[in-house]
């Protein structure tokens, strides 16, 4: 077989679980997931699918009633009923209980779901939003996964068509508890992966035909601005791309072009120095040409009489050819530098296998074949079908640089979980086509720092890089300032990886996820959970040209919010409006939260566990954060985890503690400096104790920000800092009123009465009415209203 590693399965369900038929099968998996199979020949599928590689379930209690042409299977949530003929829609039916306020709770045999829906194989030359593809979450309460048509995984780790046409359903019947749905399928077809954490980073990525001294002297000039990157993203020019026409096009290649990469191996090295992972393009489709440098290997290793067939055609249905594919043509490059591959396949769904789609082969083998050397495996590829989860990360395609497509993608990102699909990757700031506009790109950068992958790309345009240096100064500095936060979030981002991997919690969710009762969760499609501590709503529309401000609509779930830039509060279980210039978007942490970032005031490409530490603290609630770190990526299947808490208690004497590390104390620094910023806490005396002794600690103060630095922290400390009240103090509201209409496009005489008049009124309801009979621009009413909109 082309690889050793291979998906760990478990396909047989318990015998207790399983109601057998002469031609139907049940099998109750949970009490409220059902598998329901029809096969005119009796034989039913044991083996694992493409999509399905788990039916181990523990057998949940059920009751079974049955007659001669008559069955119902009763569990605590779900009642089957089935005449024991063909399915049909009058023969079997599924009913979920208990699920108050659903518009329909009885499924028929035939009806199609009115579910979530999930994601999309591309965005492949999309403006705006496309259709998308069923999900296994529904408010009505009940949703199907079809494995009807999903091929065999064999025992030795080949695929293969089923050996009998059947129907093959399961049943999701979890009213609107979509965490337990989401778990339930994750263990059914697989949980996602840890990503290794240089891919939680920036990533730079453009088709565009560099040498390897443009490249180094671009590499050179992120790392003169600090500007971090993580990985190197080598589109299709790395390979010769003008070919004999006679042999076709040049988008399938495997031979370095040495006029722009005399030295490959040493290229890679020279990355590799600066702390940058390496994927190159692929377009497999065409095969090995005989222009190609290993096409005389490839042919000696198939065999192939090159006079009968001078043309190496792609055929991944045949092992023979996936070894070869693999040992000639890949693990060269790999030992020579690439880390990873970048599957652009995009020529269609057929192949020799009926019913297989060549993506999921490449996904599948690329994927376990990358694991090879014992090292956490990734590959980038294009979305090819429920399970397509287990082979992150997700390429979504060549969209246009647009406003609507910018628009479409946090919804489509974040809906992607319905299906398990957590780890998209978007051409961020567009790909192809559109204008060029600063203020879209930027806003594209911002959505992309909190959103699962943030990977900078463009066309083969001279004018289209996303260089931060090629925009207007205002939106160069924004970008940039966006940038460092990305890889100031790792901390957060990786913790928030290893929670996605063994609790089955996307990074990204709908806001319905928490809240699935609440008609406004559904509402507001383009807001989402980022991890548990935050929530975003990210800026898709221009910017007003006189009051400097874009509208977001947004809803908050109960509870206190803090903004994550400015520190303003507001009330939850509401919707409202944001108003944003173009410094911020809109990220929102619950009080209590606290939120692990990477301390860059000393610059680092490095993506490593770090020995410098900021905490953002968002004060007025107590709240807890474990942060986990790992002997990463190079220790797949053996990771060795290091787990530390930090808890805010929030009382009389509000208590900061930082404990003792538990796990691995060898998976990161000896000690550790911390910058530990409480948000909105005033001015004030605090102690801090180490271990119980006291310890002097430099404490600033500035706007409505306590900072407090500790140096060399051991893994072993206990940290408490006490704070000596539980008042907490926002930005004062009329220095955040001058600065906004210092910003502003309009009449300074008008400016100057605002202010005045806001200035002298201290009631919020006398503020708006006086506002209301201003008749004000829109944009330039709602800001003002948020500013003085506090509940404090």
């Amino acid at each position: 077989m082309i690889t050793k590693e291979r998906l760990t399965t478990n396909p047989i369900s318990p015998a207790q679980s399983i109601i057998l038929g002469e031609k139907y099968r049940f099998t109750v998996l949970t009490s409220r997931l059902i598998r329901l199979e029809y096969s005119d020949s009796g034989k039913f599928e044991d083996l694992p699918t493409q999509i399905v590689i788990n039916r181990d379930f523990q057998a949940p209690e059920f009751e079974v009633y049955e007659t001669a042409d008559y069955l119902e299977i009763q569990t605590g949530e779900l009642l089957l009923k089935y005449d024991k003929k063909e399915f049909s829609g009058k023969g079997l039916s599924v009913h979920v209980n208990d699920i108050s306020g659903v518009y329909m709770k009885t499924w028929h045999y035939g009806e199609v779901p009115k579910d979530l829906r999930g994601t999309a194989r591309t965005l492949d030359d999309v403006n705006g939003a496309l259709p998308l593809e069923p999900g296994i979450l529904s408010k009505e309460g009940y949703a199907l996964l079809d494995d009807s048509k999903s091929l065999e995984i064999t025992e030795d780790g080949w695929i293969s068509p089923r050996t009998t046409k059947a129907t093959d359903l399961y049943f999701f019947g979890y009213g609107r508890d979509y965490g337990q749905a989401l778990k339930d399928f994750y263990y059914l077809t697989g949980a996602m992966p840890l990503l290794p954490r240089f891919a939680l980073g920036n990533w730079w990525s453009r088709y565009h035909p560099y040498s390897e001294q443009d490249y180094k002297t671009l590499m050179t000039e992120f790392k003169r601005k600090e500007i971090p990157f993580s990985v190197s993203v080598i589109d299709m020019d790395w390979h010769v791309t003008k070919i004999d026409p006679k042999y076709g096009s040049g988008w399938t290649g495997y031979t370095w072009n040495k006029e722009l990469f005399p030295d490959p191996k040493a290229f890679m090295s020279w990355l590799r120095e600066q702390n940058l992972k390496v994927t190159l393009n692929l377009h497999p489709a065409d095969g090995i040409r005989p222009s190609e440098e290993m096409y005389d290997e490839m042919k000696a290793a198939l065999g192939i009489d090159p006079e009968r067939y001078p043309m190496i055609p792609f055929d991944f249905t045949d092992p023979k050819f996936a070894e070869a594919y693999f040992k000639v043509l890949h693990h060269p490059n790999e030992e020579n530098g690439v880390d990873f591959w970048w599957i652009d396949w995009q020529q269609g769904s057929h192949s020799k296998i009926e019913g297989l789609d060549p993506l999921w082969m490449l996904n599948h083998y690329h994927y376990f074949d990358n694991a090879k050397h014992g090292k956490r495996p990734l590959t980038f590829s294009r979305y090819a079908g429920p399970g397509s989860h287990r082979y992150p990360i997700g390429f979504s395609g060549d969209t246009h640089a647009t406003w609507e497509s910018l628009r479409f993608q946090p919804y489509f990102t974040a809906n992607a979980s319905n299906i398990g699909y957590g780890w998209w990757s978007h051409d961020i700031g567009g790909h192809m086509l559109g204008i060029k506009d600063d203020e879209m790109v930027t806003r594209w950068i911002q959505f992309g720092v909190f959103s699962p992958i943030n990977r900078l790309h463009s066309s083969d345009n001279i004018f289209s890089g996303k260089e931060p240096w090629n925009y207007a100064p205002p939106y160069e500095q924004v970008m940039e300032r966006f940038l460092r936060l990305r890889h100031q979030l790792i901390p957060y981002l990786y913790s928030m990886n290893k929670r996605a991997h063994e609790e089955g919690e996307p990074i990204v969710a709908p806001m319905y996820y928490d809240n699935p009762w609440s008609d406004d969760a559904y509402q507001y499609r383009n807001q989402y959970y980022f991890g548990t501590q935050l929530i975003v709503a990210p800026i898709t529309d221009p910017v007003d040209k006189r009051s400097q401000v874009a509208a977001v609509n947004a809803w908050l779930p109960e509870g206190e919010w803090v903004d994550f830039f400015t520190g303003q509060i507001y009330s939850g279980n509401t919707r409202l409006t944001f108003y944003r210039g173009i410094n911020e978007i809109p990220v929102l942490a619950k009080m209590g939260s606290i939120v692990p970032l990477a301390d860059l005031s000393a610059f680092t490409n490095a993506i490593h566990n770090p020995s410098q530490l900021e905490l953002r603290v968002f004060a007025g609630a107590s709240g807890e954060f474990t942060m986990w770190e790992d002997n990463n990526e190079e220790e797949y299947g053996k990771e060795s985890w290091l787990a530390t808490r930090y808890q805010l208690s929030w009382n009389e004497r509000p208590v900061f503690t930082i404990h003792p590390a538990e796990g691995d104390q060898t998976v990161s620094p000896a000690s550790r400096d911390y910058r530990i910023i409480f948000v909105n806490v005033p001015e004030q005396m605090v102690t801090v104790t180490v271990n119980g002794e006291p310890v002097e600690a430099p404490c600033s103060w500035s706007d409505h920000e306590l900072v407090v630095q500790l140096k060399d922290v051991t893994n072993t400390d206990k940290v408490q800092i006490t704070l000596k009240h539980p008042h907490i103090e926002e930005q004062d509201k009329l220095k955040r009123l001058y600065d906004y209409l210092n910003t502003t496009q309009i009449e300074f005489n008008l400016k100057l009465e605002l202010f005045h008049m806001l200035s002298t009124e201290t009631s919020f309801s006398k503020r708006v009415r006086n506002l209301e009979g201003r008749q004000l621009d829109g944009p330039i009413f709602g800001k003002i209203v948020e500013i003085f909109g506090s509940t404090l």
